[in-house]
């Protein structure tokens, strides 16, 4: 295995640089499949950093499946279309229901960031969002994503709308009637429910132990892909990069698009947030969903769109002239909680919360 030179990258700390250098190299096949990795101790050798470094790395990549471990014998590349050796010890993504979170809310900056709201912004309020949201809570959410989940997201591309079951009925009015939407059997009910009214059809694949399964993909007729690849309703399944990467060729092959319905996504129980398969897709045919409803509390009838590129214009061109869906002040809010700092450590407390509980 080549040299790492993880010393100089920027305030990033090493275990991080040295667990996204290991990462590329995965995903750009300098790594194979199943191909051992160096001890702990003897990378950590090589590179002049601390075996704990060393560790940490291994752990990011194991949370995110592009690695396992072997009892006994030491961690070894995952990823690709093959299969684990039989006596790997898999470590996936944690798959915690999330349950009650409003215990961890705090309300009093809440309350103080609603007062600011009302005071800074004060007849703005008064005036109509923009059809894609306020600029304010697009920037603010662009940030976040590329903090927490490593999403790169230009503000452009985020829509702001009530909720997933909204953007369902909106994503068929983009994509088309006519085609046919690959659905996760068992899934929520109203995923097809809405894509049905929408006078669209819906495929069901059946759902294996990390996601759809790869025979059902490859028989269907579908050209557009809903998929939860984070604790799945109502199985719970997560699905590994294998898997998520499979989703992308999938797409790519049929010239097709993914739904990416990334809620819960955020309490992930690992050293990081599981990563996405709008990443992995580098943006290009994967629309992602997400919503407040889990993260802060249902009531928060309030969720984002992201586009890709190529749909983006068609967007404007075809459905531009709907009007925003949420309030301009529940937006200028949501900015200034994240832009603050106080979704990420809200996140935080909870996912510690949930690590103390495993």
């Amino acid at each position: 295995m080549k040299t790492y030179d993880i010393q100089k990258q920027g305030k990033k700390p090493l275990y991080e640089t040295l667990y996204e250098s290991l990462k590329k190299d995965v995903i750009a096949g300098k790594i194979r499949q199943n191909e051992k990795l160096p001890s702990k101790r003897a990378l950590a050798e090589r590179l002049g950093v601390s075996v704990i470094t060393v560790d940490a790395a291994y752990r990011l990549l194991i949370d995110e499946g592009y690695a396992y471990s072997v009892e006994r014998s030491g961690f070894y590349v995952g990823g690709g279309t093959s299969e684990r050796a039989d006596n790997a010890v898999l470590v996936e993504p944690a798959t915690v229901k999330i349950q009650n979170t409003d215990v961890d809310f705090r309300f009093s900056a809440f309350s103080k960031i609603m007062r600011k709201v009302i005071t800074e912004y004060d007849r703005a309020l008064l005036i109509k969002p923009p059809a894609f949201g306020c600029v304010e809570l697009r920037k603010a959410l662009s940030g976040y994503l590329y903090r927490y989940r490593g999403m790169e997201v230009g503000y452009e591309n985020i829509i702001i709308g009530s909720g997933s079951e909204y953007f369902y009925g909106m994503i068929v009015a983009l994509l088309g009637r006519y085609r046919i939407y690959g659905v996760e059997e068992p899934s929520y009910e109203k995923i097809s429910a809405v894509i049905r009214t929408e006078g669209a059809a819906c495929e069901f694949l059946k759902m294996g132990k990390d996601g759809i399964m790869s025979e059902e993909l490859k028989k269907a007729k579908a050209s557009v892909l809903h998929v939860t690849p984070f604790n799945s309703y109502p199985t719970g399944i997560t699905a590994d990069y294998r898997k998520r990467m499979e989703y992308v060729e999938w797409a790519n092959a049929r010239k097709g698009y993914i739904v990416e319905d990334d809620i819960d996504s955020e309490f992930a129980v690992g050293a990081k947030p599981v990563e996405t398969v709008y990443s992995l897709d580098g943006g290009k045919r994967v629309i992602y969903l997400n919503t407040f409803s889990k993260s802060i509390a249902p009531s928060m009838r309030m969720g984002y769109m992201i586009l890709p590129d190529k749909l983006l214009e068609e967007y404007k061109t075809r459905l531009g002239f709907y009007s925003c869906t949420v309030p301009a002040f529940d937006q200028y809010v949501m900015a200034e909680f994240i832009s603050g700092g106080h979704f990420e450590r809200h996140l935080n407390r909870i996912r510690r919360k949930l690590k103390e509980q495993k």
